[in-house]
């Protein structure tokens, strides 16, 4: 599932070059094939946009599920 937002998500705008190195793993693992195992798409996905940290990595999950756990209104 490719992710909709890989043109212009502020991790790669503010954090990462997503041609090159680390950023095109990440591209590759997370934008194009699995968006569901990105980091930053579970928050966003869960909590809203609003609640991902420019600081958050894709594999961050252990992060974001933290996050979520977090900020979820029980």
């Amino acid at each position: 599932m490719k992710c909709e937002k890989i043109n212009n998500c502020p991790f790669y705008q503010q954090k990462m070059p997503i041609d090159s190195g680390l950023g095109a793993i990440y591209r590759r693992n997370y934008c194009e094939n699995d968006k569901t195992k990105c980091a930053r798409f579970m928050v966003a996905s869960t909590l809203g946009p609003s609640y991902v940290p420019i600081d958050l990595y894709p594999n961050m999950v252990d992060r974001a599920k933290q996050i979520i756990s977090e900020n979820s209104k029980n």
